[in-house]
């Protein structure tokens, strides 16, 4: 991993990111997290010297996490290491969380290993206090292997993928690609493991047909058929099967277990066999044949790097979300460590939620347009005050859900666009964001954005308190507007909501670019935000 040119990634991060092994349940170890949380400094305030500065600690720590974290279960996995190290506790939706979550504790919980909530409890809450929440995501477009990939053309060994989200499909011909994610093994007492898996070598690419064959000046490739990678040549000794099978004489036992019925076909009759010889070896699983199932995501190898004559920028895949995610991760972190923050003074939550499938609509079992959030608020709106006499003190009201719904508040956290300077017509005149000068609130009067001006007014105070700079972005009337997570959970939950994001070029490119500073402005703004909800929330209200 290289934090510019010549800066070699660090051990721990190279050996977590490809070594990671778990149940569904994850709980890492927080040794892992120390390269990444190390990086975890205040905010400083912008000025107009900073394009001039060296980069902030907090970029190079971005960088360690995105490198570490090709996947959304990756992502879950980096952020859980951190908010291991930083004392937080996990704990799981199945479980009774009555004697265990308590004012002035800090938690975090997974759900399908690749969607993140954690949050701290201010050592004065009650129930129907407010909650102060920032969700961001943890998914980006990418090409998937699909169930059955095994495909071979003209001597060459293919396989198959499938379109994840709305990517620049363009940007991945011609790159250096491997694979990632998590396969799902049977250990000896009968139980289906996860394990996370990352291929840190190059195994695949999408060559693109040369000028003299393509003489159009588009490019508009088949997404089916041309979008198809190469995995190597068709040969004996590249094709042949990943186990030797026996040739003693069949036992008794071996008979049985060859009538025992096989619902699919076998996961070497689906992929090719040195592809999941390739998976096994970096899960470290000791035959293919205990692999029951994947899913992996292809992802660039060239690593996520600083860039610029003074290291203003970054180079990095997934700017789009795990930008965000990561400042959200952080900003909560710090908000819980600073020498100035009192958590045992505060009467308010503070949580963050980091959804997968935000990039293809959010509509499944851990997508934010699920119950992940709403079930976890109704939990964290009864959570008895700490010193209660439970003989004088009347009951928990009834509403206390509804209260906490009432006054509490979402920061929506999704990337935004920065000015392109060879495009620049394509943006509304007022309206141009820069690297470097901050996080964009995001509005839009057709409700693709859910901000509104109360909730301008509170980020606003926030920033102005932590010297933070900010921008605003609408787009042109005759220009399309993406969405986020904000309206749909602002609708769903009925909790005051504000978009934002940090501005970027290439959004959706497999290489976007980014600026170093914002890392750090995000960061400052949102660690702002969760520190002061408690105290601002009854200073901006409009009912």
């Amino acid at each position: 991993m290289l934090a510019n040119s010549s800066r070699a990634s660090s051990p721990s991060l190279r050996v977590f990111s490809a070594t990671i092994h778990s149940s569904f349940s994850l709980r890492p170890n927080s040794n892992t997290a120390s390269s990444v949380r190390s990086h975890v400094v205040r905010c400083r305030f912008f000025s107009s010297t900073a394009a001039r500065m060296a980069p902030p600690k907090s970029a190079y720590g971005f960088l360690d996490f995105v490198n570490a974290s090709p996947t959304p279960y990756h992502a879950v996995a980096t952020s859980a290491a951190l908010f291991e190290e930083a004392g937080f506790k996990l704990i799981r939706e199945r479980d009774n969380w009555a004697s265990v979550v308590q004012p002035g504790g800090k938690y975090y919980l997974t759900r399908n290993g690749s969607s993140i909530v954690a949050f701290a409890v201010g050592g004065k809450w009650k129930p129907g206090n407010p909650i102060g929440m920032i969700g961001a995501h943890t998914d980006s477009p990418c090409l998937r292997v699909k169930p059955a990939s095994k495909k071979s053309a003209h001597g060459f060994q293919q396989v198959g993928v499938e379109l994840y989200g709305g990517g620049l499909w363009h940007t991945w011909f011609d790159r250096d690609l491997s694979v990632a994610g998590r396969v799902l093994v049977k250990d000896a007492d009968g139980n289906f493991i996860q394990k996370l898996v990352k291929v840190d070598k190059p195994i695949l690419r999408v060559p693109t047909l040369a000028i003299h064959l393509h003489r159009q000046s588009n490019f508009d490739p088949n997404k089916e058929d041309e979008l198809l990678p190469i995995l190597g040549l068709v040969e004996k000794e590249l094709n042949k099967p990943a186990e030797a099978a026996p040739e003693s004489a069949a036992t008794e036992e071996n008979a049985e277990a060859a009538a025992d019925f096989q619902p699919l076909k076998a996961m070497t009759d689906r992929h090719h066999s040195q592809f999941l010889s390739v998976v096994a070896s970096a899960a470290g699983i000791s035959s293919p044949s205990d692999i029951v199932d994947f899913e992996l995501i292809l992802y660039d190898t060239q690593p996520s790097c600083l860039g610029g004559l003074n290291d203003e920028f970054i180079f990095s895949a997934r700017l789009d979300n795990l930008n965000m995610t990561y400042c959200s991760v952080m900003g909560l972190i710090s908000s819980v460590s600073s020498s100035e923050t009192v958590l045992d003074n505060d009467t308010s939550i503070r949580l963050i939620s980091c959804f997968d499938h935000e990039e293809i609509g959010s509509l499944s079992a851990h997508g934010a347009d699920s119950n992940l959030l709403p079930a976890i608020l109704r939990r964290l709106s009864v959570i008895p005050s700490l010193n209660v006499d439970s003989t004088s003190a009347g009951p928990i009201s009834e509403t206390a859900f509804e209260q906490t719904l009432a006054t509490s508040f979402l920061v929506s956290a999704d990337m935004a666009h920065s000015v392109h300077p060879n495009y620049a017509g394509k943006y509304e005149t007022n309206h141009r964001p820069e690297m470097n000068k901050g996080t964009v609130i995001k509005v839009n009067a057709n409700q693709r954005y859910a901000t509104n001006s109360p909730g301008i007014v509170l980020l606003q105070e926030v920033a102005r308190r932590n010297k933070v700079p900010l921008q605003v972005f609408v787009v042109r009337n005759d220009s399309p507007c993406g969405s986020t997570i904000g309206p749909m959970l602002s609708a769903k939950l009925g909790v005051r909501t504000l978009d934002l994001g940090n501005p970027q070029l290439s959004m959706h490119s497999i290489r976007e670019t980014g600026g170093s500073w914002d890392v750090e402005h995000a960061i400052g703004l949102f660690r702002g935000f969760l520190e002061m909800y408690g105290e601002l929330e009854g200073k901006i209200f409009v009912d």
